[in-house]
């Protein structure tokens, strides 16, 4: 998501997150959603909870400065979001692949919280964009 394509002079990587993020609206929100299997991945491997609400932040930081148009798509070209928890993921996994199939209770249900958290930071700019773009209407059509 963050590293697939390479500016060739530059040596510059920027990858899927940044160019479905010139999606108004849809773009970041959609790669968000890919962010949570990192998320869900770091409970399977037992990463402590402050490193998951670390991974979470990543996320925010990446969902809402993403969110502005054109400066966060840039931002999402540098954030690179998804590299970041992976590598957190590999420092902090504490159990090998074989014992990573379930992830404690506790974990998913501070996991679960960190994603509505998220879910409710999509629903709020989500209802601040639509009450600006309200009020330049007005503004507009007086």
């Amino acid at each position: 998501m963050d590293d697939l394509f390479r500016v060739p002079v530059l040596g510059w990587r920027f990858g899927l997150d940044a160019i479905v993020g010139l999606i108004p609206g849809l773009g970041d929100t959609a790669t968000s959603l890919v962010s949570f299997y990192i998320l869900a991945a770091a409970v399977r491997y037992r990463v402590p909870k402050v490193t998951l609400l670390r991974m979470g932040l990543n996320i925010g930081i990446d969902y809402l400065c993403g969110s502005l148009p054109l400066v966060g798509d840039l931002f999402d070209a540098w954030w690179k979001s998804n590299h970041m928890n992976v590598d957190l993921l590999k420092k902090r996994a504490s159990v090998s692949a074989n014992e990573a199939r379930q992830g404690r209770m506790s974990d998913w249900l501070f996991v679960g919280i960190i994603i509505l958290g998220l879910i409710g930071v999509a629903v709020g700019s989500a209802a601040v964009s639509i009450y600006l773009l309200i009020q330049i209407t007005r503004l507009l059509a007086t």
